[in-house]
């Protein structure tokens, strides 16, 4: 049975929904991942340290920029750092597991 959606083509009910459907994603692997979260922790660092540079300088206007940088690159190097130990932590807890 079939039927035709409002802007798109047709809709079929029988489908099964535990069959696995392919998709075209590109498959990222862990280290990808790792690599561009650390890039952006990197970015947001420079970020706050050419605002901070500027504000010693007298360029900057609006100080609540700056402090708002300087807060996110703050938080991002401590969830880097957090995540760093849990997985150092982990490895340890793994390498003392006896087979």
């Amino acid at each position: 049975m079939n039927i035709s959606g409002i802007n798109s083509g047709s809709i079929k009910i029988n489908q099964n929904p535990f069959q696995k459907v392919e998709t075209a994603q590109p498959k990222t692997s862990f280290a990808n991942v790792l690599q561009g979260y650390l890039q952006n922790v990197d970015d947001t660092v420079k970020e706050s340290s050419n605002l901070s540079a500027k504000v010693a300088a007298g360029e900057v206007n609006n100080i609540h920029d700056v402090t708002i940088a300087s807060q996110k690159a703050k938080v991002a190097l401590e969830l880097t750092v957090t995540v760093r130990d849990k997985a150092v932590e982990s490895y340890q807890e793994i390498m003392r597991m006896q087979f």
